[in-house]
């Protein structure tokens, strides 16, 4: 089969595409899929340069960190296994199934997998979770072998590309909406609006009826804004903090960031007392300035948000088929042209999520 390899730490080059990658034998309690398209995330590339190794404390970047240490650059911190096919954003078919895979009726079905990894034995362990192709072989690929429970059928008339846009951004944002309890009539600032996570939140927020001041590059207020944002403030703005706390009319009862950097002590002090900020990124740097006072005095709630209940994900599959959320596709890439889409990730002149088409 066709698929993607990455072969080491480093750059775009260290994806090669390749013709003679053996299919994979799905496992007893497996199905395999195949698969029509496969989203791109910053998982991707972080797992890709490195940037998960604790030895790292710059923003996100395309190049390899050579500091990185090997034993800790995949997406659990644990030594990458290589070569390893990336893509945790799979779309597409069930062609055969393990032989203790009791639903059968899988075979042949369209479907959409969630990309948490979780013990069989004990699904709601955190520590025992890994994620698609970081920790086993994930849809870079015309195949991919994945637990038969993460599978879900999805009824729907959006296309392969539209679906594969869901699975690792939205269902981060939700569990990001879910750990600090979001509900009607609250409000909340999300940074990084534009991109896979960001635009999601947007949605998912203005689902549970709250209101949205969003964060974007000035370039793409506009679409962030046709998304659903209540109001939006231009990253470049000198104190987007302020300034969005000045579109809310006040302060936020929560945040959420998925970029951290420079930005984070403002975004603490736009936040009431009692205010709850989450956090799945940190894509302009995972090094901060924590003020201890801002957070006891204010009465904050801090919240990671990394490893879901495995419901959420059949919760997602649910508002896409009824329509309560919409794909925002910025781009499709054939296989062949994997280097040319990651480059593109990296420029972030898109909104939403590109994908790989197979």
């Amino acid at each position: 089969m066709r698929a993607a390899l990455l072969v080491g730490s480093g750059g775009p080059e260290m994806l090669e595409v390749r013709d003679n990658v053996p299919v994979p034998v799905p496992g007893p309690s497996d199905a395999l899929i195949r698969v029509s398209a496969c989203g791109m995330n910053n998982t991707d590339i972080n797992t890709r340069v490195g940037w998960y190794s604790r030895a790292v404390d710059s923003a996100t970047s395309e190049g390899g960190y050579v500091e990185a240490s090997v034993d800790e650059t995949a997406w659990s911190r644990t030594s990458l296994q290589f070569p390893r096919i990336q893509g945790a954003d799979v779309v597409g078919r069930v062609v055969a199934v393990g032989p203790d895979v009791a639903d059968t009726s899988l075979v042949g079905k369209r479907i959409i997998v969630d990309p948490c990894l979780r013990d069989p034995d004990d699904p709601s362990d955190r520590s025992g979770a890994g994620y698609l192709g970081s920790e086993a072989d994930g849809g870079f690929a015309e195949f991919t072998a994945v637990p038969a429970v993460n599978v879900h059928p999805v009824n729907s008339e959006l296309s392969d590309a539209e679906l594969a846009t869901f699975p690792c951004s939205s269902v981060t944002a939700e569990h990001m909406l879910s750990r600090i309890g979001l509900r009607n009539g609250q409000s909340i600032a999300v940074t990084g609006a534009s991109g896979g996570v960001g635009s999601a939140l947007v949605q998912l927020a203005k689902r549970r009826g709250a209101r949205v001041v969003a964060v974007a590059g000035s370039s793409k207020i506009a679409q962030v804004l046709n998304i659903g944002a209540d109001a939006a403030v231009a990253r470049e703005t000198p104190s987007a903090a302020d300034a969005a706390v000045s579109a809310n009319g006040g302060r936020f009862d929560a945040v959420a960031d998925v970029v951290g950097g420079d930005s984070f002590a403002g975004w603490l002090d736009a936040l009431t007392r009692g205010g709850r900020y989450v956090t799945a990124g940190a894509i302009g740097g995972p090094i901060v300035q924590l003020d201890l006072r801002t957070l006891y005095l204010n009465d904050l709630e801090f919240y990671g948000a990394t490893i879901y209940e495995p419901g959420i994900f059949a919760d997602l599959v649910g508002y896409i088929e009824r329509g309560e959320i919409r794909p925002i596709l910025g781009g499709t890439y054939p296989l062949e042209e994997i280097h040319a889409a990651q480059e593109a990730f990296g420029r972030k002149e898109h909104i939403g999520n590109l994908v790989i088409t197979l």
